[in-house]
């Protein structure tokens, strides 16, 4: 029998953004409070009975989000050239993290 750990990080960080070319409100400067789910998994335990360390996980995502918050997200690479949807900032933690 297969099993899968799952673990969840939550964070959390307030930032301003502007949608380039989009045809609507949010083409001008606004803000968000984004809320951020992280989700984990690994098919094995380690010998510590870890599928991967909470902490290490955690720290890594918080930190991420720490470089976004209170910012404009439009001066920040990857964001500078793509626009930072909320499609495009899972994407930057997806491969960030």
């Amino acid at each position: 029998m297969s099993s899968t750990y799952t673990l969840k990080i939550l964070a959390d960080f307030a930032s301003a953004h502007t949608l380039r070319d989009y045809p609507g409100d949010c083409s001008r400067m606004h803000g968000h409070n984004w809320k951020l789910e992280v989700e984990v998994t690994a098919s094995a335990l380690n010998e510590h009975g870890m599928g991967m360390d909470f902490k290490t996980i955690k720290t890594a995502t918080r930190e991420l989000a720490k470089t976004l918050d209170h910012r404009y997200l439009n001066d920040i690479p990857p964001f500078d050239t793509v626009n930072p949807t909320a499609e495009n900032i899972a994407q930057y933690f997806y491969q960030n993290l």
